[in-house]
């Protein structure tokens, strides 16, 4: 007999065919009534046994997550809640669990519980459903850049660069930790080190990126990285994903059009292939939003979240016209935001990106041309001479989703710029290399893949959309 996956059996609904399946045990009700799950699907499909001729040890091992097989026919349900069900056969017990001991019994758990047990909470329908969701969005980003024409690029993950400039990165060394050797100032002396030279876990693939930009045209990045920002909020974590494409020739404009197309290619694959698994999602946010104020809901439920970036063209809006917005509204004479807008040259915070989004212009928003002393270094500046060519997206109940940029490609000015921000020149000789050697208009974004899978399955904490977090005091697993 063919063993099938329990999608394969409930989708396909071929019945009076003898079939075999394995997964574990969700429910095992009235020595009857078997709730199977293999991870393929948000459902279950329920197999049915007659527990009369079942050996009585088997019986006692059907407990919640024991890992079975079975064996039997497919058949019309006669019950509800389901089309199709298993009339066992035969049932083998792969893998017997102790149910005392299991911490995921078949009730709620609170989220915190959940991510202390991070190795078994993809067995809840919850994690399943994020988990498979996020697999859906990596698959839906390799198969929009491929199409697109894109090469894949592997960018170090050892760096000794610091392409954001903020300093909070992991160091990475071989040296002996209790008597490392010293430099005649007393200082660590990383020309001993295994790179010979001080070297991080890398925060973006964005400067190695531009480089393979500038000999096969247009590339990506999909990766690891590592922030060591000390932050405990939900928003925050110490290794997360980035997806980071940069593209020869292209100017901000083209940026902007390639970024509201990815956005959407992804969200629509997603829209269509994790349909169970997102409706499931949206009730459970409803469920959650019911225990909140009316204040702290989300603007809208799930799915129409989705629909709201697939449907509507992207704003687009100068940073200098976004600050009169936000300066002249009601939330901030009324002194409601909790970072009042007063000046040019604020840098804005999730509240104002929201307010513009999902109050103003009631769609996805995209600004541009941001002060060149609140963006990174690499941004092209203007002819203002005080904003750079720099763009983020803003997303309902998120706020900034992508940020990116047209990076500056004239030699002299991205000199000038790194001596005024203190950026050590014969660091990055290779990038000014770039400038010397064939320069030209060239831009790519950045987006953190876990907040666009926030954004595609509803949590409210990113730690809840990657499979094990890194957090401040936390590597577990």
């Amino acid at each position: 007999m063919k063993t099938y996956s329990v999608k394969e059996l409930l989708s396909e609904g071929k019945t009076q065919q003898d079939v075999v399946v394995k997964g574990w045990v969700r429910t095992f009700r009235s020595n009857r009534f078997i709730a199977l799950n293999d991870g393929s699907t948000i459902n279950n499909i329920q197999c049915v046994i007659d527990f009369e001729n079942t050996d009585e040890e088997v019986l006692k091992k059907i407990t919640t997550s024991a890992a079975i097989e079975v064996k039997g026919t497919l058949v019309a349900s006669q019950g509800s809640g389901q089309a199709v069900e298993i009339q066992a056969q035969t049932i083998t017990i792969l893998g017997a669990s102790n149910p005392e001991e299991y911490p995921i019994q078949p009730k709620k758990h609170s989220l915190e519980f959940l991510r202390a047990n991070a190795h078994l909470r993809v067995r809840t329908n919850t994690f399943s459903a994020v988990m498979r969701v996020r697999s859906a969005l990596s698959f839906a980003v390799h198969k929009f850049f491929q199409e697109d024409g894109f090469y894949y690029v592997n960018t170090p993950i050892i760096t000794g660069s610091d392409a954001e400039g903020a300093g909070e990165m992991f160091r990475v060394s071989a040296l002996d930790a209790k008597n490392p050797p010293l430099t005649e100032e007393g200082n660590i002396d990383y020309a001993e080190d295994f790179f010979g030279k001080e070297t991080n876990l890398t925060v973006s693939g964005q400067l190695e990126a531009e480089t393979y930009a500038m000999g096969l045209g247009k590339v990506y990045t999909f990766g690891p990285t590592f922030r060591a920002e000390n932050s405990n909020t939900t928003r925050h974590l110490a290794e997360f994903w980035m997806i980071e494409p940069e593209v020869a020739f292209m100017d901000l404009d083209g940026n902007m059009d390639l970024a509201e197309r990815f956005i959407k290619s992804v969200l629509g694959y997603v829209k269509e292939h994790c349909a169970d698994d997102l409706a499931f999602l949206e009730q459970r946010l409803l469920n959650e939003e019911k225990t909140k104020p009316q204040n702290e809901r989300s603007p809208m439920p799930l799915r129409e979240k989705i629909d709201f970036i697939l449907d509507n063209n992207f704003k687009r809006v100068s940073y200098t016209e976004a600050i009169e917005i936000l300066r002249n509204s009601k939330p901030n004479k009324k002194k409601k935001f909790d970072y009042i807008i007063e000046d040019w040259g604020a840098d804005l915070q999730s509240e104002h990106e929201r307010y513009l989004v999902e109050k103003h212009f009631e769609c996805p928003v995209i600004l541009f041309d941001y002060p060149a002393k609140i963006k990174a270094f690499y941004m092209r500046l203007n002819d203002d001479g005080k904003t750079v060519r720099a763009m983020d997206i803003l997303f309902p109940g998120i706020g900034e989703i992508v940020g990116g940029a047209q990076r500056e490609e004239r030699y002299e000015v991205l000199v000038d710029k790194m001596k005024t921000m203190g950026i050590d020149e014969e660091e990055l000789y290779w990038y000014l290399d770039l400038r010397k050697f064939g320069t030209a208009v060239h831009s790519g974004f950045g987006l953190g893949f876990e907040r666009l899978v926030l954004f595609a399955t509803g949590m409210t904490n990113i730690r809840d959309v990657i499979p094990f977090p890194r957090t401040p005091k936390n590597a577990e697993f």
